[in-house]
C-alpha cells in the first residue's frame, strides 16, 4: 500500500495546523524543516491513537517496562523539531539516527533528500519493527532500520555527518566520535547532575588529543534512558519514609547521605531578594547551582509531604537541593507583592542549616546579577585521560569514557 492511500486531507489538514503551531512558537525557523514536518505522516507512527492526537504537540507513549517505566516513545514534535534545527541537517548528509521509532527517521530522510542516507537504530525488537512498518507504509523504503545496541553505533556505515540521539545518554561513547564525519556533529540528549538538556556537539578535529566536541547549543528536553551497555541509572534516596527523595547522578555514588528524618530538624531560611515571573524557566539557574553547590542534587516530594509540611513548596519536577552528612538545603519561593512573581529563596536542615540556606540564596544572587538573561553555559568534551590540571574553569564531570567541562561565561 502507497503512501497516499494511508493519508487522508483531514489528516494533512492536522499536519498543517500543527506545524503552523510550531512555526509560531518559534520551535521551527528552517523552512526546509517545516516542510518535512508537513510532509510527514506521524499518524502512521502512532497507530493506536485517534487521529487528532497524533497531530498534537504532546509526546506519545508507547511501551513500558514491568516496573511501568516508560522505555519506548514518539518524541513530542516541539522537541523533535528544536533537535532537527539543531542538527542543522543539509542535502546529502549521511545520518545516524540513535533511538529509532520512525517518525523522525522519515524527516530526517525529507532533509537529506535524494542523495543522503539515513539509518536508525534501537535495542528494542518491538521498536524497530514498529519503526519499519510505519516507515515502509509513509513511503520511506529506503531508510535503513537496525535492532542493535546504540552504544556501538552501525561501523559499517561510516562515517556520519550528523549522529542524532533521541534517548538520553549519561556520556558520548568512544564508537560516536569515531564514526563521525570531519567536522561533524553530534545531537544528544545529555544528562548531567540529574538534568537533560539536548545539545548539539561540533567535532573539532578528528585526530585532536585534546577538546574533541564543543557545543554549539542547547535546549531543555526530556527522553527515556538510553538501554544496553550505555544505560544509566541514577541513584535514588528515600527520606521521611518515601515522601520525600533525593537524586543524585551516576558519578556520585559516593556522595554522603542525610540522616532519613532530617527535614524534622529545625529549619532555616533566607531569602535572596531575586524576583521571577511564575512562568519563567529555571533551567538555567538549576545548571548554575549544578555547578556551583558542593553535595548538588535534586529534591522531589509527594503532595502529602507538601501537606504536612515537610518540605515548603517546590516543583512538580524537582528543586535543586545540596546534601551533606547531616544537612540539606533546597531551593525554594515564595509569592511576590505581583502575583505573577515569586520570590527565589532557600531553606535547610541540620546543623548546617544556616550556612546551606545562605549559600544557595548567595548563589541566586549570583546567578541573577552576571547570568541571567545570558547566552547560558557551554560544554566541551575531552578524553577520560587528559590531565585534569588543564582542563578549563567551570564544572569537571568524569563520564565512563570521558570528562566533561560545563563553563559559563565571565560575569
Amino acid at each position: 500500500m502507497d503512501a497516499e492511500s494511508n493519508d487522508s486531507p483531514y489528516a494533512g489538514t492536522l499536519r498543517a495546523a500543527l506545524t503552523d503551531l510550531l512555526v509560531s512558537q518559534d520551535a521551527i525557523h528552517d523552512e526546509r524543516i517545516a516542510a518535512a514536518f508537513r510532509v510527514v505522516p506521524r499518524h502512521l507512527f502512532v497507530p493506536l491513537v485517534p487521529l487528532e492526537l497524533a497531530y498534537t504537540d504532546d509526546v506519545v507513549l508507547m511501551k513500558r517496562n514491568e516496573s511501568g517505566i516508560a522505555i519506548s516513545s514518539v518524541s513530542q514534535p516541539t522537541v523533535v523539531a528544536l533537535m532537527l534545527e539543531q542538527a542543522d541537517i543539509q542535502a546529502g548528509h549521511r545520518v545516524l539516527e540513535i533511538g529509532s521509532g520512525g517518525y523522525n527517521a522519515a524527516l530526517l530522510r525529507e532533509l537529506v533528500g535524494p542523495t543522503g542516507e539515513v539509518t536508525t537504530i534501537d535495542i528494542d525488537p518491538d521498536v524497530t519493527t514498529r519503526a519499519r512498518q510505519g516507515l515502509d507504509a509513509a513511503g520511506y523504503p529506503d531508510v535503513r532500520v537496525l535492532r542493535t545496541d546504540g552504544e556501538f553505533g552501525v561501523p559499517e556505515s561510516a562515517p556520519y555527518d550528523r549522529v542524532l540521539v533521541t534517548v538520553t545518554a549519561w556520556d558520548i561513547p568512544t564508537a560516536w566520535l569515531n564514526q563521525l564525519a570531519p567536522g561533524g556533529r553530534i545531537v544528544v540528549p545529555l544528562r548531567f547532575r540529574s538534568q537533560t538538556r539536548s545539545i548539539a556537539f561540533d567535532l573539532l578535529d578528528a585526530g585532536s588529543p585534546e577538546v574533541r566536541l564543543e557545543s554549539r547549543s542547547m535546549t531543555v528536553c526530556g527522553f527515556v534512558d538510553m538501554q544496553g551497555a550505555g544505560a544509566n541509572e541514577e541513584r535514588y534516596v528515600s527520606l521521611h519514609r518515601g515522601l520525600v527523595s533525593l537524586s543524585f547522578d551516576e558519578d556520585q555514588q559516593s556522595e554522603p547521605i542525610p540522616p532519613e528524618r532530617v527535614l524534622d530538624q529545625p529549619k532555616a531560611t533566607v531569602w535572596s531578594g531575586v524576583l521571577m515571573n511564575r512562568e519563567e524557566p529555571l533551567s538555567d539557574l538549576d545548571l548554575w547551582l549544578a555547578t556551583t553547590l558542593p553535595g548538588y542534587c535534586v529534591l522531589s516530594a509527594e503532595p502529602r509531604a507538601l501537606k504536612k509540611g515537610i518540605v515548603a513548596p517546590v516543583p512538580r519536577w524537582g528543586a535543586s537541593a545540596m546534601a551533606s552528612a547531616d544537612s540539606l538545603g533546597y531551593l525554594t519561593a515564595r509569592p511576590a507583592p505581583d502575583p505573577d512573581f515569586v520570590e527565589l529563596g532557600a531553606n535547610a536542615h541540620g546543623p548546617a542549616a544556616q550556612d546551606f540556606a545562605r549559600l544557595l540564596a548567595d548563589q541566586v544572587s549570583s546567578w541573577n546579577a552576571n547570568l541571567r538573561g545570558g547566552p547560558g553555559p557551554s560544554v566541551q568534551i575531552h578524553p577520560g585521560d587528559y590531565p585534569t590540571e588543564q582542563l578549563p574553569p567551570g564544572l569537571h564531570l568524569r563520564k565512563r569514557h570521558n570528562q566533561l567541562t560545563l563553563s559559563w561565561p565571565a560575569g
